[in-house]
């Protein structure tokens, strides 16, 4: 299905006239690239960062793998009602997940105090080392919190909010690797080595990385949005030191929080907004990822059945009602195979109760397309402004990069990942990126952020047993 096709053209004009708002030229993302830069310099500064919307956190990961990491470690991936405790194995060149276990955390715990949440995890980490015969061993711990923290350092992260419907007590403000630890503590039944704090985001570019040594840049692209990439340490100005590089954690769904972008935010936007539980905040989110792009297509439908352009002029309750045009339903509408995105759409406007023909079946696709695309060349906007800097910051005519990517509407969407790359070469002409799917960024991810932390650790033990030897002599 093409969209346009079979669309009558009076129609098909006064349809195009309200989603001209949605559809943006290349100058425009020009322009919001170059906003979204400024902000992105906000972000590191010492003096501006505070009133920054993407907010460019520092995440103490101070390199990629280099494929000689190697070792036993364990991963931990907190971020919603279940988490993961894995075993997973470094080789050279390969990552292996060993084992792993899923453990539900009861609602009442969720809910309760934070001493008991983190007896929680430490009684199903000790029962998962238990069932690997691995209690005599002391490994090394990625730990995957997926909450709005603030890292101090790659082992040290303070928790800004609870999020997700988690609500413990004494735990905001606290640095949650110390929960954890005097967790472990208090049962003396085993003991973890050193931990390393890993972001969903870090996770992703990790563990695109360990194929690929050129992976410097992830983006996840699902239920929410974020980026994060390799930033040269003279431009973190809120971290002591001028050399090598960090990652830095984005956070650019913030991007807008500001006012921005209030002049591309369309009404549809700004009823999203207005309805939202978070009002005023992650603005280039709402605009992008998948917990709001179905609530956006169903509000224009809504309109242009108000001005009787569709559906007969007849509002469904549906329609009126959030959450009920599902994101999922985008994917099935815009399938490449026209008579099964034909079916999918009969069947979702007929559950929907709304009473249609076959042009609005058009016009639903093109609204869907117009919408999708829009999220992806958003992204574009944001992705390209980042592989320039990189390569401005590098001095190179050319950059050749790899992106790990992650998230539902990526992998689900069947053009989003080819129109995001399509416009990202338009806006970025002088970086060959490469688009590489995570496998497992909270898993295998967080045990090379950690890996990669004991190689530096013991490069750096080197160089310091190596400066004392140069003494003596």
């Amino acid at each position: 299905m093409t969209g346009s096709v079979s669309i009558p053209p009076q129609l098909k004009a006064q349809v195009e006239e309200h989603l001209e708002p949605l559809i943006l030229s290349d100058e425009k993302l020009r322009d919001i690239s170059q906003r979204f830069l400024k902000e992105m310099d906000k972000g590191l500064g010492k003096s501006t960062h505070h009133r920054a919307s993407v907010k460019m956190l520092p995440t103490f990961v101070r390199a990629t793998p280099d494929g000689t990491e190697k070792g036993d470690f364990l991963a931990l991936d907190l971020g919603g009602t279940n988490f993961r405790v894995l075993r997973v194995q470094v080789m050279e060149h390969a990552v292996k997940k060993m084992d792993s276990q899923i453990c539900p955390i009861p609602q009442e715990i969720m809910v309760g105090r934070g001493t008991q949440l983190f007896d929680h995890i430490a009684a199903c980490m000790s029962e998962f080392l238990d069932s690997q015969n691995l209690k005599g061993e002391t490994l090394p711990l990625g730990f995957t919190f997926s909450f709005p923290c603030e890292q101090k350092e790659i082992d040290k992260s303070i928790l800004i909010r609870w999020t997700k419907g988690f609500n413990c007590s004494g735990v905001e403000g606290k640095d949650v690797v110390k929960l954890l630890k005097e967790a472990i503590h208090r049962r003396r039944d085993f003991n973890i080595g050193s931990v390393a704090m890993v972001n969903d985001t870090v996770g992703t570019m990790m563990s695109c990385g360990y194929p690929n040594s050129h992976c410097e840049i992830a983006i996840i692209i699902g239920t929410g949005t974020n980026a994060c990439y390799m930033e040269d340490m003279k431009n973190v100005q809120r971290v002591q030191g001028e050399d090598g590089q960090m990652c830095i954690n984005t956070e650019w769904g913030g991007f807008g929080d500001d006012g921005s972008l209030d002049d591309f935010l369309t009404e549809f936007d700004r009823e999203i907004d207005r309805t939202s539980i978070n009002r005023g905040v992650h603005t280039f989110e709402k605009m992008i990822s998948g917990m709001y792009l179905g609530d956006i297509v169903r509000l224009v439908l809504k309109k242009l059945t108000e001005d009787k352009l569709l559906f007969k002029g007849k509002v469904s309750d549906a329609l009126c009602t959030a959450g009920k045009f599902e994101t999922k339903f985008i994917s099935d509408i815009e399938k490449p195979d026209t008579k099964i995105g034909i079916e999918n759409t009969r069947k979702i406007l007929t559950d929907l109760k709304l009473d249609f023909d076959t042009v609005d079946l058009h016009v639903v696709h093109l609204v869907c397309q117009t919408i999708s695309k829009r999220s992806a060349h958003l992204c574009a906007a944001a992705l390209a402004t980042i592989a320039n800097r990189i390569r401005e910051n590098r001095g190179l005519e050319r950059l050749k990069s790899t992106v790990g990517v992650d998230g539902t509407v990526y992998r689900k969407h069947p053009t989003f990942s080819e129109e995001l790359q399509k416009k990202v070469k338009t806006l970025a002409p002088e970086c060959e990126l490469t688009f590489l799917i995570s496998e497992d960024g909270s898993g295998k991810g967080a045990a090379l952020v950690t890996a990669v932390a004991e190689r530096l650790a013991r490069q750096s033990r080197l160089l310091d047993s190596d400066s004392e030897n140069d003494e003596e002599n």
